[in-house]
């Protein structure tokens, strides 16, 4: 299985060892699922990386060593050149519909705006991605 994890979910795994986007990176980790990223991706999660408010968190030592981290291990494609087939009431979340798309993945969010296309794109919870790997 292929999937593009939205970079709110790899922050909060990174913040916290329990719950569900902790378990989703653990996953990746042991093999259960093929992650794609993208520059753009990389770039969303670096930035976010640097916010002051996660920066108490999260030192910029250990934000440089997540994003080569998912550099590495991950699978590094091209940013989406197409439009998604569908979009978000935020358009800033468009790009990771149309990355997924592209890359006949999974979409994996927090984000209610995304979990509301459920309908009509693969995009899942953490949990549910979880408990769809289990399958």
């Amino acid at each position: 299985m292929r999937a593009v994890l939205d970079p709110n979910v790899v922050i909060s795994g990174l913040l916290s060892a329990k719950g569900a986007p902790a378990q989703v990176l653990s996953s990746w980790h042991a093999g259960r699922f093929e992650m794609i990223v993208s520059p753009l991706v990389l770039d969303e999660l670096q930035r976010a990386l640097a916010y002051p408010k996660l920066r108490r968190h999260i030192s910029a030592q250990d934000g440089e060593a997540a994003v080569r981290w998912f550099r590495a291990g991950a699978s590094l494609v091209d940013d989406p050149t197409g439009d998604p087939p569908v979009r978000s009431s935020d358009p800033g979340d468009d790009y990771l519909i149309a990355l997924a798309a592209e890359q006949h993945a999974a979409l994996v969010s927090g984000d209610r705006h995304l979990l509301g296309l459920e309908d009509r794109i693969p995009v899942y919870s953490p949990r549910a991605f979880l408990e769809l790997l289990e399958r």
